[in-house]
């Protein structure tokens, strides 16, 4: 997984609640397995008409908000099923950065699987920043996991909360298996022993 430190990118405001899974990538695309193409069918029902052209109303169609790597959503974002290829697809496009009024859990948790950081803010700041997002001349944020701010450069910063752990995790680039490889000693010295206590004895066969 890549580490995660801090943020230069544009911020895109997507102002709804309970944006569900397959809305963030619909349930035809989930054949592949490979990680690598689902950004060009991120939002895909909300990005193109049906004849497959895009919609020039969506705001990820019109610039500067095609690259964006922000992406700022209302209630529940992540809700429904829990597909993993949906912030699969985020990543793909650009998207490292997801902040809104909540998360629905499993999401919330796949985030931090893939290198994506998710950000809960409070609703005075959470209109301050879709109103940023919305306007090109401040849609171009920093964020900065170290000292947990988010910089529209309009002041004042707004400052986020984050467990320590899934801090240091994206700092580091760690997943869950990398999280696991750091304990590779410890768990070998346990299977060790494992066998050793639970070793049976030979079994000895008498003749006559």
């Amino acid at each position: 997984m890549r580490k995660f430190t801090n943020l230069e990118a544009f911020a895109v405001s997507l102002p709804l609640d309970n944006i569900d899974t397959d809305k963030i990538l619909p349930g035809e695309y989930l054949k592949t397995v490979s990680r690598a193409g689902l950004g060009r069918f991120l939002f895909a029902r909300l990005r193109y008409d049906d004849d497959g052209t895009e919609n020039e109303d969506f705001i990820l169609n019109r610039d500067p908000w095609r690259s964006a790597g922000i992406l700022v959503a209302g209630c529940n974002f992540g809700c429904g099923s829990s597909r993993e290829h949906a912030p699969w697809a985020l990543i793909d496009f650009g998207v490292s950065v997801i902040i809104a009024r909540s998360f629905a859990d499993i999401f919330y948790n796949n985030c931090f699987k893939n290198g994506i950081l998710p950000i809960v803010v409070a609703p005075v700041d959470h209109d301050r920043l879709q109103n940023c997002a919305a306007n090109p001349a401040t849609a171009l944020w920093k964020i900065d996991l170290i000292g947990q701010h988010i910089d529209t450069g309009i002041a004042p910063r707004v400052n986020f909360s984050l467990d320590a752990g899934r801090k240091a995790a994206l700092l580091e680039g760690r997943d869950e298996i990398g999280e696991t490889l750091r304990h590779h000693d410890q768990i070998e010295a346990w299977r060790r022993k494992y066998r050793n206590d639970n070793r049976r004895p030979p079994i000895t066969i008498g003749v006559g």
